[in-house]
């Protein structure tokens, strides 16, 4: 038994024309996209902001970082200096810093790999998901 009740959009859908229901999915499709487009403006903003603030504050580190690592290397040589020749202590001071920079820079390599691509996941998988709708709508709309 099938009762018509006032709230009942499914079957108001059902009776309007082909042409109604395609301007109906295409009006909201577009909202749709419109919608996903500014999630993930927004994502990449959120994204952006934080990468620009963590960027200054390696940029602070590194400066006072140099700052230590000169102070360091002058105590380096200069503690060698009683060991071995002046040039000999500070090849080997050298030769240290270098290793350091190289096990730094492979670290440091990989994480910027594992950060990459920067894409907005969220707004893909929402994306996934309004298309997989739009599906099911469309289908529903064809019966």
């Amino acid at each position: 038994m099938h009762f018509d009740h006032p709230n009942n959009t499914h079957d108001d859908e059902r009776d309007l024309p082909i042409g109604e229901l395609l301007r109906r999915l295409s009006d909201e499709a577009t909202t749709l996209v419109r919608k996903e487009i500014e999630l993930a403006k927004a994502e990449m903003s959120q994204k952006a902001r934080k990468a620009g603030a963590g960027a200054g504050m390696f940029g602070g580190a590194a400066a006072a970082g140099l700052m230590a690592l000169g102070a360091l290397t002058a105590f380096l040589i200069l503690a060698l200096n009683h060991a071995v020749t002046d040039w000999l202590a500070a090849l080997l001071v050298g030769i240290a810093w270098g290793a350091v920079a190289a096990v730094l820079a492979l670290n440091g390599k990989r994480k910027a790999e594992e950060a990459t691509p920067p894409v907005p996941e969220q707004a893909i998988e929402s994306t996934k998901e309004d298309v997989e709708w739009a599906k099911t709508r469309a289908k529903s709309a064809r019966r």
